[in-house]
């Protein structure tokens, strides 16, 4: 990535990551990542905010360059996930008089991680400023966005919000969000994947920072927001579990019986007005699931049963709904049998501690009859009055 000045001594300096192609063993990156680095020089002190991936650590020093490394006053962490805190202990061996700054969670990560000696770190709560002359970073707490110990860093003068993880995404592909085609599919991917679980602490983070004036956003994966106004809007929907008329159906099939009890609910949902998104367990991207069920009302869960419980892929898809905790309020489980059942028991049972609630389920022993078919319609009918219900 080329070093890019966003503002007057306000640089890009991170990299970018064409090659890799799922994050966390879990998440697909079909477009590549970022990795953001900002270098921040004013009259008197310069500071890092954040680092690489260590795979980069190289790329990032060089971006530095050697003479602002040793001018390197202070580092600050705003998480410590490897992708943004992996190059720390480079950076620090290159600046020995460089300090480490994060919040109090965040300088014992620091120490277990990175091997950060006490002596280099400083501690920061919520208000805490530092001034580099000219330039003063401004420090928020925010955690759980997506560790304990996040915070947003601040640079008051220029405007620039620097919130790490949030309100990112993956994408090398640009370098401003309004350079991204499909902005709100990849921001929408992103949030469900990484910040759905806890749109409640995002909530309070936006709630923190709503009176502050915000000419950009830079955050530490995929496009700088020089239209912040476009990335917060979204986040104050999807924070606040707004959902639309809408149905994510996620399932498996081997024999296609759950295939066509699924293709049946569709058409009922459909031929009620109701938006639907369907995804084959056996080859979905967990990206668009995970965007999908964002702004989606209502999940519909198709699994047959194999040797007493879920098909795995269902045992999965279940877990996933559990682990993301997204906004929907309702919940169809459709399953079919040879010659035990159990899958619908399993579905239940699973997620039961979201709180969605199962407005009907429906189990077929062999392949789904005329009138099998007829119940599963009648039940999408009755999933759709819910869903308009709001």
């Amino acid at each position: 990535m080329a070093v890019v000045e966003i503002r007057k001594g306000v640089n890009l300096v991170g990299v970018r990551d064409w090659s890799k192609k799922i994050f966390d063993a879990l998440i697909p990156l079909p477009l590549g990542t970022s990795y953001n680095s900002y270098l921040v020089k004013g009259s008197a002190k310069t500071a890092l905010i954040d680092t690489v991936n260590a795979d980069f650590a190289g790329e990032l020093m060089r971006n530095i360059g050697e003479t602002a490394q040793k001018e390197l006053d202070y580092l600050v962490m705003n998480h410590a996930e490897p992708d943004h805190a992996g190059s720390i202990p480079a950076i620090m061996e290159a600046a020995p008089q460089a300090v480490l700054v994060a919040t109090p969670k965040g300088v014992d990560m620091a120490r277990l991680y990175f091997h950060v000696s006490a002596d280099r770190t400083r501690a920061v709560k919520d208000g805490d400023t530092i001034d580099l002359g000219g330039k003063t970073l401004q420090f928020i707490e925010a955690p759980f966005l997506h560790w304990p110990e996040t915070m947003f860093t601040y640079i008051k003068e220029d405007k620039i919000l620097c919130p790490c993880d949030f309100m990112g995404f993956h994408t090398a592909e640009a370098l401003y969000d309004d350079e991204v085609e499909e902005f709100t599919a990849l921001a929408k991917a992103y949030f469900g994947e990484i910040m759905m679980p806890y749109a409640r602490m995002g909530a309070k983070a936006l709630d923190k920072i709503k009176d502050l004036p915000i000419d950009v956003i830079a955050p530490s994966h995929g496009p700088i927001h020089r239209n912040p106004r476009r990335i917060l809007e979204c986040y104050r929907k999807w924070t606040a579990g707004e959902t639309v008329e809408k149905a994510i159906l996620v399932y498996v099939t081997m024999w296609s019986s759950t295939e066509k009890m699924i293709r049946a609910m569709a058409d009922a949902l459909i031929g009620e007005g109701i938006e639907v998104r369907v995804h084959n367990l056996a080859a979905a991207d967990i990206g668009t699931i995970a965007k999908d069920l964002v702004d989606s009302r209502a999940i519909v869960l198709g699994a047959p049963t194999v040797l007493g419980g879920m098909h795995p892929l269902g045992i999965y898809g279940a877990n996933l709904v559990k682990m993301l905790r997204p906004p929907a309020k309702y919940a169809v489980a459709l399953s079919s049998y040879g010659w035990g059942g159990g899958a619908i028991k399993q579905a239940a049972e699973i997620l039961g501690p979201t709180k969605i609630e199962i407005v009907g389920a429906h189990e077929v022993k062999g392949p789904p009859s005329a009138d099998d078919l007829a119940k599963v319609a009648e039940i999408g009918r009755t999933l759709a009055a819910r869903i308009k219900a709001g």
